[in-house]
């Protein structure tokens, strides 16, 4: 085909072509960019979607490690608490012997021969529905020896009496059958 324009008529359409060609590519730009803009946006929204969905999966695995670690904090010290109330109770229980052999030692007269010293604790509980109400502890004591006379031993006697911390004193009857050299044997209880 032959071109029958004139020059200025073809530049004219040129420039109008270059025109077209540049505003279709402007709207094609435009186009992607529009494009771009919403992908990215939709892109964004998922991605905070996940994050706010981890967030909330990161405080629940916190709580879960806080309550599990708390339980296990817990746990030792309630069984720290238990082993300090046995050994408490341990030593609430506890019996000095060395005051009453210190209360004996007074009583007892230096001209005596102290030849068996026996001591037993003795523990009564009292329950009722299988749940203890009331523990009463008794030291149960027993002396034999030698007394040079009978006068002495009764003083003996006498003296355990008036202690106040001795009770159920009881002298066998043949402790008083001789006048001297007596072997005795005397029981006693005290209560604790």
């Amino acid at each position: 085909m032959i071109n029958l324009l004139p020059q200025k008529d073809k530049e004219k359409l040129l420039i109008g072509k270059n025109k077209r060609m540049s505003i279709i590519l402007c709207f094609l730009i435009l186009f992607f960019l529009i494009y771009l803009i919403i992908a990215l946006f939709i892109v964004k929204i998922y991605l905070n979607g996940q994050l706010a969905l981890n967030k909330v999966f990161l405080e629940e695995s916190e709580k879960q490690f806080s309550q599990s670690e708390t339980q296990e904090l817990q746990d030792k010290i309630e069984s720290a608490n238990k082993s300090f109330s046995g050994l408490n109770s341990f030593y609430d229980k506890k019996v000095y012997f060395s005051k009453l052999l210190e209360k004996i030692a007074v009583i007892f007269p230096e001209n005596f021969y102290l030849t068996n010293f026996s001591i037993m604790l003795d523990v009564k509980e009292k329950k009722e529905e299988n749940v203890v109400v009331e523990t009463t502890r008794t030291i149960k004591a027993s002396l034999s020896g030698f007394a040079p006379t009978r006068e002495e031993l009764l003083t003996f006697k006498e003296n355990l009496e008036k202690e106040g911390s001795f009770e159920n004193i009881s002298f066998p009857i043949s402790n008083w059958a001789s006048k001297k050299n007596i072997n005795f044997y005397v029981t006693f209880d005290i209560s604790i």
